[in-house]
């Protein structure tokens, strides 16, 4: 019988998109976790195809999609707050490890709760004010410039966003404590090169 722990090269090799070895037996929190990476790729093609179109109708054949400037802040606006609930779980944002790198592992586990604590309760705090804007967003009637549409559902989607990030924030706090093994990658944070 093969072993089936996975070294560090097997987990490079894995999120490089290489060999499959990921385990058949995904839970829902992992599918949901993968849902949420799915919907912030979405986000990121749909602001791309945004900008290309604009661009390339404005400088080729001199027209203008109406309120193109609106969607493209708004639709910006929804991919920067599912990108933070996309990179939040996997702890692959752009990390500063000058104290990190030189404490022993014990105190490095220490400083990953400590920080992803820190992150919940910022990132909670964003989502509660969000809400707010929302909320205001709808009762002001806050429209686009040249087709006069309603700008709430756009911050409603970006708050969703947040409080997907806040959820996968708690599951990660959870794991960090009291399940490391189930952090893909064990649960040390690797610093972007």
């Amino acid at each position: 019988m093969a072993d089936k722990t996975l070294n560090e090269d097997d987990v490079d090799r894995r999120l490089a998109g290489g060999d499959d070895l990921a385990p058949r037996d995904r839970n829902a929190m992992d599918r949901f976790i993968d849902g949420i990476e799915l919907i912030a790729a979405f986000f990121v093609g749909i602001v791309a195809a945004d900008i290309f179109i604009s661009v390339l109708l404005r400088y080729f054949f001199s027209i203008q999609i109406p309120d193109a400037y609106d969607f493209g802040r708004l639709l910006l606006g929804i991919l920067i707050f599912w990108g933070i609930a996309a990179t939040s779980y996997r702890g692959t944002h752009i990390t500063v490890d000058l104290l990190y790198g030189n404490v022993n592992e014990r105190y490095q586990r220490f400083i990953d709760v400590f920080a992803t604590l820190v992150l919940l309760f910022v990132v909670t705090v964003q989502t509660y004010t969000l809400f707010d804007k929302v909320v205001s967003t709808y009762n002001d009637n806050v429209l686009t410039f040249d087709l006069r549409l309603p700008t709430w559902p756009f911050f409603l989607v970006a708050w969703l966003g947040d409080v997907s990030a806040v959820l996968l924030i708690a599951v990660r706090t959870y794991r960090l404590i009291f399940q490391p093994e189930k952090m893909e990658g064990g649960y040390r944070m690797k610093p972007v090169e």
